[in-house]
């Protein structure tokens, strides 16, 4: 989490905060919907402009059938048409999202930076479950995420009073003290785009040099690069520790449940970079001052 104050809707407007979480579910759920477009969509490189309609009949779905959730329930998980099944993940996305949001209002709370933190949790959500499907991570989405982690560690030492970024507390970036808060900020997301896409790009540099084999695609690295650039070199290094690890289980287990064992099988890594910088902008501080305080003496 973050080093600023959360602030809540009840203490700022005396509104009782479950409201806030009514809200931003809400919000969640709409948003989820919107990904659904886009995890559908993109990897197909189809316009997201066109409103939906049914793959099969090409019919268009009507407006109280697109509620998020509640639309597939009504209609029984089927076209309303022609009665192709409607896959699961569509709820199961928008669900997602919004309980994804809720945890998201709750550790950081009604501050300038809330806006951000949603917003990068819906664009990990979307790049998720493109990586699982299709195993790629879309320029589209990764190029602008990087351009705009940038351009948000400038503007919110100059627009917002508090510091919103944990690594400019630390070394390397805290030695820079005493320049403007923004260039500190800046030189933190340079450091931590470095760490994190150059610290990839050296192990799957190293692993092809080593066996001849790819590792990982460098969608991989340029998500690091917009991970890295928002969150700085501490939570990114997380960000990787906790996607090397769920990931080494993921494998494990698919390995384990294949008849002719496989070592060389293929796990779109994105997928677990993208859970673990969730968890990384939500509790990456506390997980590090936890494992400092335990293990280092």
């Amino acid at each position: 989490m973050q080093t600023f104050f959360l602030a809540s809707l009840e203490a700022l407007l005396g509104i009782p905060e479950y409201f806030g979480y009514l809200f931003v579910f809400v919000i969640g759920a709409s948003i989820g919907s919107f990904l659904n477009v886009v995890i559908y969509r993109v990897p197909n490189e189809l316009s997201l402009l066109p409103s939906s309609k049914c793959p099969k009949c090409g019919t268009g779905i009507k407006p109280w059938h697109n509620v998020p959730i509640l639309g597939w329930l009504m209609l029984g998980g089927k076209c309303a048409s022609c009665k192709e099944p409607i896959a699961g993940r569509y709820p199961a996305v928008e669900l997602l999202t919004a309980l994804l949001f809720c945890l998201v209002y709750w550790q950081v709370g009604l501050t300038p930076y809330l806006p951000v933190a949603l917003a990068f949790a819906a664009t990990m959500t979307a790049l998720v479950f493109i990586d699982a499907e299709h195993m790629i991570l879309p320029n589209v989405i990764t190029y602008p995420m990087f351009i705009i982690a940038l351009i948000v560690r400038v503007v919110f030492p100059i627009a917002f009073a508090g510091n919103y970024f944990s690594d400019t507390l630390y070394g390397p970036v805290s030695w820079l003290a005493g320049y403007p808060a923004w260039a500190v900020s800046l030189a933190g997301a340079v450091l931590g785009t470095l760490v994190g896409g150059g610290l990839l790009w050296a192990v799957g540099a190293i692993w092809k040099a080593l066996r001849g084999v790819d590792a990982m695609g460098l969608g991989d690295v340029k998500l690091l690069f917009g991970i890295g650039a928002l969150l700085g070199w501490r939570l990114t290094l997380l960000t990787i520790f906790i996607g090397a690890f769920t990931g080494a289980v993921a494998g494990v287990a698919l390995v384990s449940r294949q008849k002719e064992k496989d070592l060389q099988t293929q796990i779109p890594f994105g997928i677990f970079l993208g859970i673990g910088s969730i968890i990384a902008i939500l509790f990456g501080e506390q997980l590090i001052r936890w494992y400092l305080t335990t293990f280092v003496p």
